[in-house]
């Protein structure tokens, strides 16, 4: 009998093994059930969408074969029998699942957020995580004067550059010491801050949002020290939290996420990859661990490599939107190890800063901000963990020298 493999989930990890899978030439049924009513896309791309960079069709992912279900919530599993039931009622069998249900946003604890009646978010305040997000999101950024992004991680960065390429004034509350501290030292997050201010974004650091003022609409954010920025748009992108509430009441194993081992399983024939995945520990929530354990599961289960192990992934960023890149590797706060070097070049004419962070003649870590030129051969020192075989400012200059 042929496997019927169920992958719940239609975002980037679950599309992602679907894709490898039939790739690697699997054999049986892939079927991906989706509660968003689209197929599965890059959500990644989501700024560039908002901004018109993109439209939907043109991020779509490939699904190597695998049956698409978007629309189809699924709402319960029971592992015992093997079956899944979707939100209709309808009960449909499987032989193998994949957990891809992703992440939600996460609603900071500010006031006003909510409707009085407590149905849905205050008229102009949005999260930015689906495509019909985004269509909300534009629609009322064409009348829109000033936002206010509460966030300033990855995706609030690019909402807000998203928001000033369409005209609104736009302000970040950011709580954190500086923009993108995950993966930003000080420095470059000031040449980044120089670089949003030029787009029109003005950015807040170390406050605190603690309300939404306005009523039936949003009119005004009120900041932890009494400062009020007034506003008619409020976009929140304060990280996300792991979906484990179908595996939870399955019975399977959650702390924050789904607990997978080394195999990337869960129990028996149950599987989970991507933002709702739990290994050793660590939840990624990024989409380049997402799609390596995807990698991983798709060989394991095809049969390519049936002994295929997922052992972590590098820490590594990369954002690429307009007139913004970065691209952040490992280790990037050198204060925390007295045993690392650094090297750092930046050019404020420009807008760019870029650092290597070293072991003996080993790159442990690296930034590279507004110039992406060398980006490869930085990732290829960084992947190999290897010596470099040269001085390392061919890294920030032409690249590995030969």
């Amino acid at each position: 009998m042929t496997p019927r493999i169920a992958v719940v989930g239609g975002g980037m990890a679950g599309a992602r093994f679907a894709e490898r899978y039939g790739a690697l030439g699997g054999s049986g049924t892939v079927t991906v059930y989706g509660a968003e009513p689209r197929a599965p896309y890059n959500r990644v791309l989501l700024a560039d969408v908002l901004t018109g960079r993109y439209d939907a069709e043109s991020i779509a992912l490939p699904l190597g074969g695998a049956e698409a279900r978007p629309g189809c919530e699924v709402v319960a599993l029971d592992p015992a029998a093997r079956t899944l039931t979707l939100a209709d009622g309808t009960v449909e069998p499987w032989d193998e699942l994949v957990l891809a249900t992703g992440s939600n946003p996460v609603l900071p604890p500010v006031r006003g957020l909510r409707r009085p009646d407590g149905l849905g978010l205050t008229e102009g305040v949005h999260t930015l995580r689906t495509l019909e997000d985004c269509g909300r999101l534009a629609e009322e950024a064409v009348t829109a004067k000033r936002a206010v992004v509460i966030g300033g991680g990855v995706l609030g960065v690019s909402a807000a550059r998203a928001l000033a390429a369409l005209g609104v004034r736009t302000e970040i509350v950011h709580q954190g010491p500086h923009l993108i501290e995950r993966q930003l030292d000080h420095e470059a997050a000031e040449v980044l801050r120089e670089r949003l201010l030029g787009l029109g974004v003005e950015t807040y650091a170390r406050n605190r949002a603690r309300a939404v003022h306005g009523g039936e609409s949003v009119g005004a954010v009120e900041l932890a020290n009494g400062y009020r920025l007034d506003c008619d748009l409020v976009v929140l992108a304060c990280g996300t939290r792991p979906r484990t509430a179908l595996a939870y009441g399955a019975g399977l194993p959650v702390g924050t996420g789904i607990l997978v081992d080394d195999r990337l399983a869960v129990s028996g024939n149950v599987s989970a990859i991507g933002d709702c995945a739990e290994h050793r520990g660590t939840v990624h929530g990024l989409a380049g661990p997402a799609w390596e354990q995807a990698d991983v599961l798709a060989r394991r289960l095809s049969g390519a490599d049936p002994d295929a192990r997922y052992t972590g992934s590098l820490q590594r960023a990369r954002l690429s939107t307009g007139d913004l890149e970065y691209a952040a590797f490992g280790a990037v706060d050198e204060t925390l190890d007295p045993g690392l070097d650094v090297l750092r070049i930046a050019d404020a004419t420009r807008g760019s800063y870029k650092k290597l962070v070293l072991r003996g003649d080993r790159l442990v870590g690296a930034i590279l901000l507004g110039d992406l030129a060398t980006v490869d051969a930085l990732a290829g020192a960084f992947d190999s963990e290897g010596p470099l075989g040269g001085h390392p400012l061919h890294l920030l200059t032409r690249g590995v020298p030969r």
